[in-house]
Parts: structure tokens; C-alpha cells; sequence
């Protein structure tokens, strides 16, 4: 049976069942587009929404009355707008100034050259465990920190003061904040409000939510600094989904939710511990709470829901990796910004609490995670042949079709109808896993990939003499890269021939040995397989370039002469020629391939500088 917590009355059955039903719907309506919104003079048009589901719920009760000193500003506009980055700041510090229980402090600076802060909520009495709340990673999606504050004020002023006997609140408002500020009704079109949004990415267009493992934006560099420096026993990431309508309002999740997690002990104390208890207040709350249910099609929800494993990339995944309790908060689109942040206040007041009767536990999961010491490291996989698992009655919401005059195809229309249906879980089968070596070996030169292990936290020495050993060096076969995004040029995936060679280290070089408690996270960002390595992000560009060339009348022959007498490289030469009709009439490229393979001209063009140690 794999666990599953969609909602209490939610059952799932393990099973290889048929194909899913369909989901039900009315009989088609008439192929019209709907009806146009005509925005008034000198203002831009809004994105059309589908009609929102009717909600009413006790968590309503968290909003304060009109003339109320704490009010917060998205409570004062009815959740219609969200405050900018100066509203925030100011009333922050006006709360920190008026409680002993409230401090405001600067962690860092975003790329535009604005504070990066963090509110710190705590009673004071020592060192105490910390729960590190975040909001704002995709600006837009900007729920947790409205809730945040509402759950702040309520803390250093209405009665709540009692979430941190055991426990220090961290929260970030606004980690994207450059993006935050630059505000549209067309960013994040499809999220039911607030009016103006933030963007995205942030101002060097970076996804900060797939920056964990390469640390190149100020923002992640900043927040990574901070996990290393509070070690929390908890990390709420407040997000808010896309994917198709749907009954659920509050979902979450953890990396590798079900199955897939890198790390066992916290991922068992997420799915056994804080699952239960958040749902069961949020249930308590009125709204309607599920583990999110990443979509395998968007247009066609029956074909099910995906688990999966998840890289360092992301802030889920980056947890899991470092052995911290990450839970990634990700709000219905489609619902009001309202119902939305008040959700996420129960969630996040449940998760401190929580945190706080069991931190002994938590720390303990933490640490049985750490002293863990993984053999191998799980790099690709694909999509089960069939379902690994069933949600019996899934809360959709039903849908018709039409025939859309822009795009000349039949388009969804959700109808606000609920209505359930059998939902397929689609896991993941395991195709390539690699056997982790003693340590690598990096170059004195590669100062970026140096950085880096600083600053994750990664253990690693410094050579102080010459030293000779056998490692694993690597070749790639044919790289090339792939189109830039999040800042780097990413290298497409290649063939990677491991070869034993005899090397002496030269003082200066950088051992990271496997055996430390971020082993597993080294060998995500150093092992070249690893679909998050710093290979696969393309730091290392010298690798594509050429040799230097020399004149044909060498080199011709000198190809003619590896052919001859190296018989496994003149094998792969006809195989390739018999298979690869343009390499075949490519001169150019079949002598440039035959000296790649078998001449040592080039201490650069195809090999990964860092060395394995077997």
C-alpha cells in the first residue's frame, strides 16, 4: 500500500487497474468561445478565469475588523491587492518596534541591490530549535507572506505568543524581491489575485526554485547561508500551483513524497507526523487540503497525478539532500487570494506548533539522515508502465470543451461543478543509478566549483604535497549544449566514458571525500551523471572547445596511425560511420573524431576535469 493523504475521506488502493475513467462531464455545448471582457479605455484587459467554487470556512475568523491597530494591509484591501516591498518593510519594522517579540534583520542583497530580510519571532530564552518559513521565491505566488504577517501580528500581539515556547519562527517575506516589484495582472495569469503580481524569476530572469545546487543567484546564495546558519528542524517553501481546477484548495508535498526520498528518516517523519496533523486542521479550518497532485497532462486530468524523485535544485529536493524537513506549500491557482492566504496561515501556525511538540524527534530523524552514509545515487528515471497506486474518489471539478477561434483546436472550460473520479498515480521506475567513489578530486583552478562546496557546507581538504593515484577520469562523447536557461547554458546529456588513468594530484588540488554528512549532496553536484551536477549546468565551458589545429598533412596521418593500431577505437570508427550518414561525409568531423578518441593532444576538449577516487 503506498501512503497517500489527499483528504480524511480520501482512499487509496494499491493496484494494477485498468485505465482510469474518464472524467465525467455534461454533454459538450454548443462550439462558442467565451464571451470577450472588454477591458475600459486606457487599461490593459485581464486574463479570463473560470468561475471559482463557492467557499466559506471558520478560518475566516483570522481576519481582524477594519479599524483593528495590527491590521495587515492585504486584510485592509480585502485581499484584493498585496502590499509592495516598502509597505512590507515599514510595517515590519512598526510590529518589531512595539514587541520584545519581534526582530527585523538583513540577511543579504538581491541583484538590484534591495535587503534581503527575515523576521525572527522568539521568546528569547537561549538557543532554541527553528522553524524557517519562506514566501516569495516566485514573487507572484505570493500567499505565505501575507499569511505571514497576519500570523506574526497575532503572535507578538493576539494571544499566539505560546507557538514559540519551544520553538524560533524565521520567516522571509519576500525571498524574490527584485521580482516582486516588478508587478503586472499578467504575471502568474492564471492565479485567482492578488490584482498586481510580482514576477517570476528574478532580475537576471533565474528561476531562484532551480538554483539551489548551482547557488548563482544573491537570493539562493543568501538563503542557503541562512539554512546553514539556523539549521532548522523545519523549512516551509509557500508556493502556489498550476495544473488543472480542482476541489482542493491548500495542497503540500516533500521531495520524493511516497517512495523517492533521498533521506528516509525526515521524509518518514513528513508523510507519518506533519501530513496527518496539517490536514486535520486545515480540515478543521474549512478548506479542502491534499498532497499536491503534480498533473501528468493538464488537459486531461484522468491520465493521473506524478510522484517522482526530485534533484538539489529545487528547495524540496535541495532539503531532502541536506537531510532538513522541507515541505513545499503549493495553493490552488484557482481559488481566492483569500481563502488561499488564510489556508496558508492555519498551515503554517500547525506546522510550528507541530514542530514544536516534536522537535526531540525531528532532531533525531535529522540526525539518523546525516550519519546515513548512501552507496549509490539514483541519476535517471522514467515514467512507471502502470499506475503504482489509485486515489479512489479524486475531488475534480468537471469540464467541457469548445472550438477556440484563436488557437482553431478544442480548448478546456471548467464549469465550477464538483465532482469526483478515480485517480492513477504514476510513479517512476529507476533507469540509471551510479556506485559513489571515495571522493573526487578537483583542480585548484576551478574556483567556482570551489565556491560552491563552501558554500553548501561541503567537507573537503586541501593537497599540501604531490600525490599519485588511480582515478577515474571521464570522457563525454560528442558534447554539446543545450539552450540557455536560469542563467547558464546547460550541456545536453552525453555518452561518458569512465577510463582508469594514473594521475598526480599537484599541491593545491581539492579531495571531497563521500563520507560526510553531505555526501549524498556532493555526489548529486559532482558526479557527471547527475541529472543536478555542475557538469550538467555547463560550468564547465572549456570542455566544448576545440584543439588547437594543426595542418592536415600531420594530423591525417597521425588519425591513420591510432585506426591502425588501436583495434576497439577503429571498431567504434566503421560503427559510427555505418551509423551516422553526415558524420560519414563529414571529413572534417571523422578526423576530428578519431583524434578526440585516441590522442592525448587536448588536456581540455571532452574531459571533466574533476577525477573520481575509486
Amino acid at each position: 500500500m503506498l501512503p497517500l493523504l489527499l483528504a480524511a475521506a480520501t482512499a487509496l488502493t494499491a493496484s494494477h487497474s485498468p485505465t482510469p475513467t474518464p472524467v465525467p462531464t455534461p454533454a459538450p455545448a454548443t462550439p462558442t468561445a467565451p464571451a470577450a471582457t472588454t477591458a475600459p479605455p486606457h487599461s490593459p484587459a485581464r486574463p479570463v478565469l473560470p468561475p471559482a467554487l463557492p467557499w466559506t470556512g471558520a478560518s475566516e475568523r483570522l481576519v481582524v475588523a477594519a479599524d483593528h491597530p495590527w491590521i495587515t494591509p492585504a486584510e485592509r484591501a480585502g485581499f484584493a491587492t498585496t502590499p509592495g516591498y516598502a509597505e512590507v518593510r515599514a510595517w515590519l519594522d512598526r510590529l518589531a518596534a512595539a514587541s520584545p517579540l519581534i526582530s527585523v534583520e538583513t540577511f543579504g542583497t538581491t541583484s538590484e541591490g534591495r535587503d534581503l530580510v527575515f523576521v525572527r519571532a522568539s521568546k528569547g530564552a537561549g538557543q532554541r530549535p527553528v522553524v524557517l518559513v519562506q514566501a516569495g521565491i516566485h514573487a507572484g505566488e505570493i500567499d505565505g507572506k501575507d499569511a505571514g504577517l497576519m500570523l506574526l501580528r497575532d503572535i507578538a500581539t493576539g494571544g499566539k505568543a505560546h507557538l514559540l515556547d519551544r520553538v524560533d519562527l524565521v520567516f522571509v517575506p519576500i525571498l524574490n524581491v527584485d521580482g516582486h516589484e516588478r508587478t503586472s495582472a499578467w504575471n502568474f495569469p492564471a492565479l485567482r489575485g492578488p490584482d498586481q503580481k510580482g514576477y517570476q524569476r528574478n532580475a537576471r530572469n533565474i528561476n531562484l526554485n532551480r538554483d539551489y545546487a548551482k547557488a548563482d543567484a544573491p537570493e539562493t546564495r543568501a538563503i542557503i547561508t541562512l539554512l546553514r546558519r539556523f539549521d532548522p528542524i523545519l523549512y516551509v517553501d509557500c508556493h502556489v500551483s498550476d495544473g488543472f481546477d480542482m476541489q482542493y484548495d491548500i495542497t503540500f508535498t516533500y521531495a520524493g513524497w511516497g517512495r523517492y526520498a533521498r533521506h528516509r528518516a525526515t521524509a518518514d517523519w513528513l508523510e507519518g507526523r506533519f501530513g496527518p496533523a496539517v490536514t486535520a486542521a486545515l480540515e478543521r479550518a474549512g478548506h479542502i487540503p491534499a498532497i499536491y497532485p503534480s498533473p501528468i497532462d493538464t488537459r486531461d486530468p484522468a491520465k493521473g497525478i506524478r510522484y517522482a524523485p526530485e534533484g538539489p535544485r529545487y528547495s524540496t529536493g535541495y532539503g531532502d539532500f541536506i537531510g532538513v524537513p522541507t515541505v513545499l506549500v503549493e495553493n490552488h491557482m484557482l481559488k481566492p487570494y483569500r481563502q488561499r492566504v488564510l489556508g496558508t496561515y492555519v498551515l503554517l501556525e500547525e506546522a510550528i506548533r507541530l514542530a514544536g511538540a516534536e522537535a526531540p524527534r525531528i532532531v533525531a530523524a535529522k540526525a539518523r539522515d546525516r550519519a546515513s552514509r548512501p552507496g549509490t545515487l539514483l541519476t535517471k528515471w522514467q515514467s512507471a508502465a502502470a499506475p503504482i497506486g489509485w486515489v479512489d474518489q479524486f475531488k475534480a471539478v468537471a469540464f467541457d470543451t469548445y472550438r477556440s477561434p484563436v488557437t482553431g483546436r478544442d480548448e478546456q472550460r471548467w464549469l465550477a461543478r464538483p465532482i469526483t473520479f478515480r485517480m492513477p498515480i504514476i510513479g517512476q521506475e529507476a533507469t540509471q543509478s551510479v556506485t559513489l567513489p571515495r571522493a573526487w578530486w578537483i583542480p585548484s583552478a576551478q574556483a567556482e566549483v570551489i565556491d560552491r562546496l563552501q558554500l553548501h557546507g561541503i567537507r573537503y581538504e586541501v593537497l599540501d604535497e604531490p600525490r599519485a593515484l588511480t582515478l577515474d577520469r571521464v570522457r563525454l562523447v560528442s558534447p554539446q549544449s543545450q539552450p540557455a536557461t536560469d542563467g547558464r547554458i546547460p550541456l545536453a546529456a552525453a555518452d561518458l566514458v569512465h577510463e582508469q588513468v594514473r594521475k598526480t594530484m599537484p599541491p593545491g588540488s581539492i579531495r571531497v571525500p563521500v563520507d560526510q554528512p553531505l555526501g549524498l549532496l556532493a555526489a548529486a553536484l559532482l558526479e557527471p551523471e547527475s541529472q543536478d551536477s555542475f557538469l550538467a549546468w555547463g560550468f564547465f565551458p572549456e570542455l566544448l572547445s576545440t584543439a588547437p589545429g594543426s595542418e592536415a598533412f600531420v594530423l591525417v596521418p597521425s588519425a591513420e596511425a591510432l585506426l591502425a593500431n588501436d583495434r576497439p577505437l577503429r571498431d567504434r570508427f566503421s560503427a559510427k560511420l555505418r551509423t551516422d550518414p553526415v558524420f560519414a561525409n563529414d571529413p572534417d568531423a571523422r578526423l576530428a573524431w578519431v583524434l578526440d578518441q585516441g590522442s592525448p593532444r587536448d588536456p581540455f576538449h571532452a574531459l571533466y576535469p574533476i577525477r573520481r577516487e575509486p
